[in-house]
């Protein structure tokens, strides 16, 4: 092919693109009026908005404050200790005050609520959060605890702090849950849900954990937002602790309203259990066995189990001698 035809042929394709550039103008016109209707979820306005990004470096402040020395790259000892959490202090504080604030004010201008002060606001919540961090501290301890007790396969503290999912997930609901309680709006969802795509464990931040709380391996547990969950309950991968069958208008009826399960203190539920209900209780000290489905209440010190499956085994004729 000569030089002038390969030339020939840039200029067609450069020309095409500015063509199809063309049409661009067009569609953003109609996406931007489409923004005025009912099909369109948007966040476009003067109301700020709270960063996703910075509230989830927040939740790596504070499991850095919250178990010294595991997540940072440089030595920490006793003499460098009160430095160190002093500067993640000052640093937590002001991040958290900023994000609470901007939430406060987001749900303030959003929905047109009375001034509440939030940069103000913000500072309280931040102080107020962190005077709770000795106690969250003393909850974590008792997981972790609970984990090296629960599970044979782990050697130290070490290595449930540095790898376990679940430990990781349950750290994060306390911290959310903690904001929750103090009416911080959006930062505990997003914390929750964080932890949720990390770990494939879905606590909302609404639902209460008892002291000891163990998660072995973890991926597909959900524990919904009106679950209230005893001491040192342990419960394993694929549980689910949810609502029973909700209608259509749910979200409006059942809002606020106790929808899932009570587990009682010393509880242990196997995998893929899934327990349902605002009214189901399930007494102290019950075995739930692997793939219970369960919609009533269990007495204490019951074993719930399936029958055994009857099992099929055949001969595989066609199989050759080695």
């Amino acid at each position: 092919m000569s030089d002038t035809t390969e030339k020939d042929k840039c200029r067609v394709e450069i020309g095409s693109a500015h063509d199809y550039r063309e049409e661009i103008p067009q569609i953003v016109e109609r996406l931007v009026t489409s923004c005025d209707g009912p099909q369109c979820f948007d966040h476009v306005g003067p109301e700020p908005i709270p960063s996703r990004e910075g509230i989830i470096k927040i939740v790596n402040q504070l499991m850095r404050i919250l178990y010294p020395g595991y997540f940072i790259s440089e030595r920490l000892d006793r003499v460098n200790l009160r430095y160190y959490l002093g500067q993640e202090a000052i640093s937590l504080f002001e991040d958290l005050s900023t994000q609470i604030a901007l939430c406060f004010r987001h749900d303030c201008i959003r929905y047109d609520q009375p001034c509440s002060q939030c940069q103000e606001r913000g500072r309280q919540e931040a102080i107020r959060f962190m005077e709770e961090l000795p106690n969250l501290r003393t909850l974590l301890s008792k997981d972790v605890r609970a984990a090296f007790e629960g599970d044979p396969a782990t050697t130290s503290y070490d290595e449930i702090i540095f790898s376990y999912p679940g430990l990781f997930a349950v750290s994060v609901h306390r911290i959310a849950h903690q904001l929750l309680h103090q009416g911080v709006a959006l930062m505990p969802r997003i914390m929750s849900e964080y932890a949720h795509g990390r770990t494939g464990i879905d606590i909302h931040p609404g639902a209460h954990l008892g002291e000891g709380f163990f998660i072995d391996h973890g991926v597909g547990v959900v524990i919904g937002q009106t679950s209230v969950i005893g001491d040192r309950v342990r419960i394993y991968q694929g549980v689910t602790l949810g609502a029973l069958s909700l209608p259509r208008d749910a979200g409006e009826r059942l809002r606020g309203k106790k929808r899932h399960p009570t587990i009682e203190d010393d509880v242990i539920i196997y995998a893929g259990a899934t327990i349902l209900g605002g009214d189901t209780v399930i007494g102290a000290r019950s075995v739930i066995g692997g793939n219970v489905w369960l919609t009533e209440s269990v007495p204490p010190d019951t074993r719930v189990f399936l029958k055994t499956p009857e099992l099929i085994r055949k001969e595989n004729s066609g199989a050759q001698p080695h």
